[in-house]
């Protein structure tokens, strides 16, 4: 027996099950085999307890990466911005800071690239998943043939974790039903708490905890409100005091994203206040500012330029002043997200340091997913104005922001407020563009900070390499010997396109090791290149409302490059493409080997269901839906799409005497459509990102007892964002009639819900906002929706 043992184990040091120091190219591990001797009988036998093997070094670093969403470079203080970022400095006070480290700019490409260690194309990433597609390179999956790091580090020993948003599930299975493949717990964190989308309001999230939708707290830490940065980091300081009490011995990897600071902008009020009057200079004296402050920190180069306004966007003295005011305010709101996001990140940092962990914890502070977000355009109480392509004026913000409070209301659930483009443009200083530009730094270079006090000496000087989030999965993998799988979970493994940085820990000066990197979102794009920066802007100009004439007949063969020696230019200030076009068609062709080889083709294939055809999007396969009753907590992603397409909405309910509450709502307070009833009265609401409310209410009081009501709706031009009517039926009889004369194309929000029987989330109508959830106090038997065209 003892033999037969020892061949047991020799087989599988064979397939890979190693100590410390040799390659494991398959995982899971396999069992460790019993110690213990099997004999006839129990006398005959000996017991000895298995002990599993340590597969990490000795003292492995627990490691925590915070990934900041939507911030440019020029914002933090830590790195010369006018934004209080205390905790940012503490790790780079503790450590080192890289000033040319870059993401892919925008969300998800970012998050599955840092996640994997792969370009965000290898692992179909090349937009954000509600834009996905069939090409492989933009499916909006990230596929198991690339093992997150999470995955990874559990077989190794690790407890993992991640909190905030997530935004790499396709969105037509984030139903509490799942599937849940895609979804964290799928990608190897064994805790998740948080969201899915894109985006959520940070005092009305739909939140996740790990597969199943969960309400969030009433408030948090002492407050009268909710807010999810801080429920966020309440929920991981729980979480790591429970793991240090339940597996003391195992360390932690945590992946801690907040929303923030992503639109919509929301802080309470005392933080926002905090910047009262310093930014009323304006974007354009900021970036001044704030470029000054960085060459005296040392952060970029004495030679570096400041980079010209594109001509596209307006200056601040351009600004009219009854309008400035409005504007500052956007930014002061923006200023306050993200100190309490930094002031959070604190907290979280301060439970690892109480626990004694601080020093030997790995930290990776990576300030933005991408650039600051132009995407608020020239300024918004409700920011996915834009992503529907309507056209507002800022006099109309102001009068709606006047109905809701004034300036005050900016940065309350009441808004969905995002600053102009200019603040975002300062914010990237002194980069050109932002974020949803790839071609240029001002979208896609990242401050990061790292220390680990145990093995990295402190030092001001910023490491100038260049890198790119894919770099930091072979970082972590190098520091602990662990070789990249070649299997996992049965999947054959995509090689990992990130190379580790520790060579520059410990050596500001040494020579940069990445020689080459693409980037392109939706056709922005470039290639990095032994000092050398290639670039195409694209079609789309994110600060821009609407897309250019022509979009439709877009041909990327037919951009104009721009060409930069990075080296000697550090914020593409001169372009020399015409000084040395044999170089630029160098660089050119690069690109297209670079894409053919990382599943970037079609050039800009992000851009198809996003430009070119819409109805790719992703969504359900259903035309007709039956509810059973009250049903809450439908994503809007996932739900009938009532304000897009001619649909009926009929409704089997028993009517009470004075019938009050919520039939049904789709959205929230920023945007979305609900039908209630008040006082016996039936009520229909379209409203459109608070700009504009259309009413409809029945004549006479609804009778008590069974009734059934309908809600038919139709496009009157047939095409989504047009006028729509409205007809309200009571047991086949028309109790009202309206139009709404402009209706989405995309959605009303990222993250809130279709209920049935209340208005959980955040409330869409004012008539019921002091009064929300506003449930039905009557019965609803069931729902049945329906499209009128297929």
């Amino acid at each position: 027996m003892r033999k037969l043992y020892q061949l047991v184990l020799l087989i599988a040091v064979g397939l890979g099950l190693t100590s410390q120091g040799q390659a494991q190219e398959i995982l899971p591990f396999p069992p460790t085999p019993s110690a213990s001797t099997a004999g006839l009988t129990m006398q005959t036998s000996t017991y000895q307890k298995r002990v599993e093997p340590n597969r990490l070094p000795k003292d492995a670093p627990n490691i925590l990466i915070i990934l900041i969403d939507d911030a440019g470079p020029a914002t933090p203080s830590t790195y010369g911005g006018a934004i209080n970022t205390p905790n940012l400095s503490r790790v780079a006070d503790m450590g080192i800071s890289y000033n040319r480290f870059h993401s892919t700019a925008m969300c998800s490409p970012t998050r599955a690239a840092l996640l994997t260690g792969r370009n965000h194309t290898v692992v179909g990433n090349g937009q954000i998943a509600e834009f996905a597609n069939d090409w492989d390179g933009f499916s909006g999956k990230i596929p198991k043939t690339s093992a997150t790091i999470a995955e990874v580090l559990k077989n190794y020993g690790y407890n993992t974790s991640a909190f905030g948003k997530w935004h790499n599930s396709p969105p037509e299975s984030t139903t509490s039903k799942g599937p849940f493949d895609f979804w964290p717990t799928g990608y190897g964190f064994e805790y998740f708490y948080g969201f899915l989308a894109g985006e959520a309001s940070q005092y009305e999230p739909h939140m996740i905890r790990n597969t199943t939708v969960v309400e969030h707290p009433e408030t948090t830490q002492g407050h009268n409100y909710y807010h999810l940065t801080e429920d966020i980091a309440e929920d991981a300081i729980k979480w790591l005091r429970e793991q240090q009490a339940f597996a003391p011995d195992k360390p932690f990897f945590m992946y801690w994203a907040p929303g923030a600071v992503h639109g919509p902008h929301h802080v309470a009020k005392e933080w926002a206040d905090k910047y009262k009057g310093k930014f009323d200079g304006g974007w354009d004296e900021y970036r001044k500012t704030a470029f000054k402050k960085q060459k005296e920190l040392g952060w970029i180069p004495q030679n570096a330029k400041l980079t010209e306004r594109d001509k596209t966007m307006a200056g601040w003295n351009e600004i009219p002043q009854s309008e400035r005011a409005f504007q500052s305010r956007l930014m002061e709101v923006y200023a306050g997200f993200a100190e309490h996001t930094d002031y959070n990140v604190g907290l979280v940092i301060d439970e690892i340091e109480k626990q004694g962990k601080l020093d030997n914890t790995l930290i990776f502070y990576i300030w933005g997913d991408n650039g600051s977000s132009a995407e608020g355009q020239n300024g918004t109480i409700s920011e996915l104005l834009a992503q529907n392509g309507i056209t507002t004026t800022i006099q109309q913000h102001i009068d709606a922001l006047d109905e809701l409070g004034g300036l005050d209301a900016l940065g309350s659930p009441k808004t969905d407020n995002m600053y102009h483009a200019g603040w975002a443009w300062a914010g990237s200083t002194p980069y050109r563009s932002t974020k949803l530009i790839a071609a240029h730094f001002g979208g896609i270079r990242q401050p990061m900070a790292v220390s680990w006090p145990k093995k990295i000496k402190h030092d001001n000087t910023p490491r100038p390499q260049f890198h790119h989030v894919i770099d930091v999965v072979p970082t972590i993998y190098n520091i602990l010997e662990i070789q990249e799988p070649k299997v996992v979970n049965g999947f054959d493994q995509d090689p990992i396109n990130g190379i580790s940085m520790s060579y520059t820990f410990a050596d500001s000066k040494a020579k940069g090791e990445r020689k080459i990197q693409f980037f392109d979102i939706m056709g922005s794009r470039g290639l990095y290149y032994d000092g050398w920066f290639a670039s195409a802007f694209g079609l789309r100009n994110p600060w821009v409302q609407g897309l250019p004439p022509g979009a439709a007949d877009w041909n990327p063969e037919n951009d104009t490059w721009e060409l930069y020696n990075i080296d000697e230019d550090w914020s593409q200030a001169n372009d020399l493409a015409k000084k040395y076009p044999k170089k630029l068609e160098e660089m050119k062709s690069m690109f297209l080997t670079e894409s053919a080889k990382y599943k970037n083709l079609p050039i800009g294939g992000g851009l198809w269901t996003m430009v070119l055809h819409p109805e790719d999007a992703p969504k359900t396969p259903y035309n007709e839906w039956n509810f059973p009753g009250k049903i809450e907590r439908m994503p809007e992603f996932t739900a009938p799409r009532l304000g897009t397409k001619n649909n009926s909405v009929n409704m089997d309910v028993v009517l009470p005497e004075n019938a009050n509450g919520v039939l049904y709502s789709l959205g929230g307070y920023a945007g979305g459509l609900t039908c209630y009833v008040e006082d016996g009265y039936l009520n229909y609401e379209f409203n459109l990102f608070e700009i504009d409310r259309t009413k409809i209410k029945s004549k006479e009081k609804l009778l008590a007892g069974e009734a059934n009501i309908e809600v038919i709706s139709k496009l009157t031009t047939g095409k989504a964002g047009g006028p729509m009517e409205i007809t309200l039926k009571v047991n086949g009889k028309n109790v009202a009639q309206g139009a709404v004369p402009t209706t989405v194309t995309l959605g009303f929000t990222a993250n809130d819900c279709l209920d049935f029987g209340s208005d959980l989330g955040s409330p869409v109508s004012e008539a019921y906002y002091d009064q929300a959830p506003f449930a039905f106090n009557g019965k609803i038997n069931g729902v049945k929706i329906k499209y009128l065209d297929k």
